[in-house]
């Protein structure tokens, strides 16, 4: 990101002089009527006009190519000639353009790593914070697209503002026409945030179960998407459905409450064989749409609802336990450092409506025969470790298998199989539908079924996930532990 500021731009800025004496006529008058609106000032927007694009590219002509001499001719180059490129400007209230910045994909496809470049003030703008306000809008706009990498390269003298604005430095930068340049690196938290959110709290919520001999699965299955029935071959399962989702969507509520407990049984290798529902509603007609979304999936999966709970005149509320069969579960925890993470997801389908970039739907559209020949992956292959994709989607529920086998892991975020109508982050963040992680001596082979499989990165030694980009740049996706539930 070539990079200047022309004027003062900080709180050291110079503002308009104090008057001393009496007040009089209009001046006076605006006092007794209230506080004067203040005169609106720039705003930063995007140049969607072509007009505002001649006047940004006007402002770096003269700035980098006349003023610096960064560039001979001409700074246009194939940044800007990329259709996904979006031009952010500042302008005036009349219109004029006082200063812009531009931010694009630096792969193709699109991976989730863009990069802010370009970013001028005009030499006559001497309103303070423009720079500053370009670059966070700048930050705001990738990280509303979900992107999940956002680099510059900027001049060594405006490294620190970079790093006033939360910035990291990530290291020299080329050398421009004589001017040292720094890389710099915005610290996008979206994975983080989901972990946080969604699983950091068990460890401490649930320790009154882990005081308890055999509480939590011990013995290797700790951290598991289900658990053995000590003395059995039973594996039982269970999940609850958010009720603001069982309000207003009460068919897929159901339908999602079976699709995800016949997930957690083929993450061991399970074999279903039957449900068990509790349902609430505060009308009956709510808990026959319900259940008539339980039903239909439970034939479609083939695993019928042996009994349950069902309560009306109460607020909405739906879990469902599924009871499945192995006689060699399949454990998370089985994973060790230098195991290849593979991923094996059914890539059809499209977002659910209702719930765009936070939930994939393929199942609905399969068929039973499909359906099954997806649940028995895991018991097929037999791998050291598999966890079923959960709300913390794909990185978080990486963190919890590492987490469980007592590793870390190294996602490729360009190996990672995805829709063609999915932006990188948010796949990797939302409710895949089906979506299995394994981990074992070599990747994953093409499954039975409509998914495909890919080895996508590696169990490692240094806690957290991380991910590898294209450059070979590693980033931070989560910290440590996803849980803090430890090691199986």
């Amino acid at each position: 990101m070539m990079l200047d500021t022309l004027g003062p731009t900080g709180p050291d800025a110079p503002g308009p002089a104090l008057r001393s004496g009496p007040l009089r006529g209009s001046a006076a008058a605006s006092i007794l009527a209230g506080a004067c609106r203040p005169e609106p000032g720039p705003v930063v927007r995007i140049a969607d006009d072509p007009g505002a694009v001649a006047a940004y590219h006007r402002l770096r002509h003269e700035e980098f190519v006349l003023r610096q001499g960064l560039f001979s001719g001409s700074d246009l180059d194939d940044v800007d000639a990329d259709p996904r490129t979006v031009v952010l400007v500042s302008v005036a209230p009349d219109g004029t353009v006082l200063g812009g910045v531009r931010i694009a994909p630096c792969t193709e496809p699109d991976l989730g790593w863009w990069a802010g470049s370009r970013l001028v003030v005009a030499q006559s703008a001497h309103a303070g914070g423009i720079g500053p306000a370009l670059v966070r809008s700048a930050c705001a706009h990738v990280e509303a697209r979900g992107v999940l990498r956002f680099d510059a390269v900027v001049q060594d003298r405006y490294t620190r503002m970079f790093s006033a604005l939360g910035w990291t430095d990530a290291g020299d930068g080329p050398v421009v026409a004589g001017r040292p340049h720094r890389r710099m690196r915005w610290p996008v938290d979206r994975i983080q945030r989901l972990a946080d959110s969604t699983k950091s709290v068990l460890a401490r919520v649930l320790s009154p179960f882990a005081d308890q001999p055999g509480g939590l699965a011990a013995g290797g299955f700790r951290g598991d998407d289900g658990a053995p029935v000590p003395g059995t071959d039973l594996i039982a399962a269970c999940d609850a459905i958010l009720p603001s989702m069982v309000d207003r969507d009460p068919e897929w509520a159901g339908w999602c409450s079976v699709l995800v407990n016949i997930g957690d049984l083929s993450a061991m290798g399970a074999d279903p064989v039957g449900l068990l529902d509790a349902v609430g509603a505060p009308t009956s007609s709510h808990v026959e749409r319900i259940v008539r979304g339980i039903a239909a999936a439970s034939a479609a999966w083939r695993t019928p609802v042996l009994g349950g709970h069902t309560q009306v005149g109460v607020p909405s509320a739906l879990s469902v336990t599924a009871l499945g069969r192995t006689t060699r579960p399949v454990p998370a925890g089985g994973g060790r450092a230098g195991h290849f993470l593979s991923l094996t997801a059914d890539l059809g389908g499209s977002w659910r409506p209702g719930y765009h970039e936070r939930q994939w739907d393929s199942s609905s559209s399969r068929t039973s025969d499909e359906l099954r020949l997806l649940a028995g992956h895991v018991a097929r292959l037999a791998p050291c470790a598999a966890k079923d994709v959960s709300m913390a989607g794909i990185v978080g529920t990486a963190g919890m298998l590492a987490e469980a086998s007592g590793t870390g892991a190294e996602l490729d975020v360009a190996a990672i199989p995805r829709p063609r109508d999915a932006d990188v982050g948010a796949w990797l963040t939302c409710f895949p539908g089906y979506a299995m992680l394994t981990a074992d001596h070599a990747p994953a082979p093409t499954p039975a079924g409509p998914a495909t499989s890919a080895g996508c990165g590696r169990l490692t030694h240094e806690p957290g996930v991380r991910l590898r980009w294209p450059d070979g740049e590693v980033t931070v996706a989560v910290g440590g532990t996803v849980t803090g539930l430890g090691r199986a």
